[in-house]
């Protein structure tokens, strides 16, 4: 089995569970028979320096948007930061819109949405993100059909998920669709989270 690599992109302000709800998700994940991982879970931010995180929590990232592996998942989380920093922060969308040429899914957690949006890689497509937001990604962003009360859209190689939780969801669907339904219902078992898969 080739183990795929996922990369989460880490900012200031960034919502806690948005990215570290994937990455327990993703590097739990084993297969059944050999117990190897499924996937190398890695960090990735613009700066090199210690990140804090919505409410103080303090983070620094593996990689960096310029030397970071090829990922196969990229993991953009939402939180404050992404609302009202990182959507104007041509680095940061340019990385965004380069990684959707190379990786096998883009996928966004709450307000990561608006990144992806703001990237141009939501237009004609349906997206979900926190229900706080869902008017603000449809007023700015009036190409895409944003869909409510879900807890995540697949639209194959963009998976988007509604707020904060609905990120684990998410991942878990995603560990489903590269690794199997049984291996997502024992990496659930094992983080005692319950799943509908």
């Amino acid at each position: 089995m080739k183990q795929l690599t996922v990369g989460i992109l880490l900012f200031d302000e960034v919502e806690v569970l948005d990215f570290a709800g994937p990455f327990e998700v993703f590097s739990l994940a084993s297969a059944l028979d050999s117990g190897e991982k499924c996937f190398n879970v890695i960090t990735i931010s613009e700066k090199d320096e210690l990140l804090s995180a919505r409410n103080g929590l303090k983070v620094k990232s593996d990689y960096l948007l310029t030397n970071h592996p090829k990922l196969d998942i990229a993991i953009i989380p939402g939180g404050k930061g992404a609302e009202e920093i990182e959507i104007h922060n041509p680095e940061v969308i340019s990385w965004i819109r380069e990684q959707k040429n190379s990786v096998t899914v883009m996928a966004s957690v709450c307000t990561g949405a608006l990144l992806l949006a703001q990237a141009g890689l939501l237009d004609g497509r349906k997206a979900t993100t926190h229900w706080m937001d869902t008017q603000r990604l449809e007023q700015e962003f009036p190409e895409v059909e944003v869909l409510r009360g879900v807890k995540y859209v697949d639209e194959a190689d963009i998976v988007t998920s509604g707020g904060i939780s609905a990120g684990i969801n998410m991942s878990f669907h995603l560990v489903s669709r590269f690794c199997g339904q049984e291996t997502a219902r024992q990496t659930a078992k094992r983080m005692e989270y319950d799943i509908d898969i």
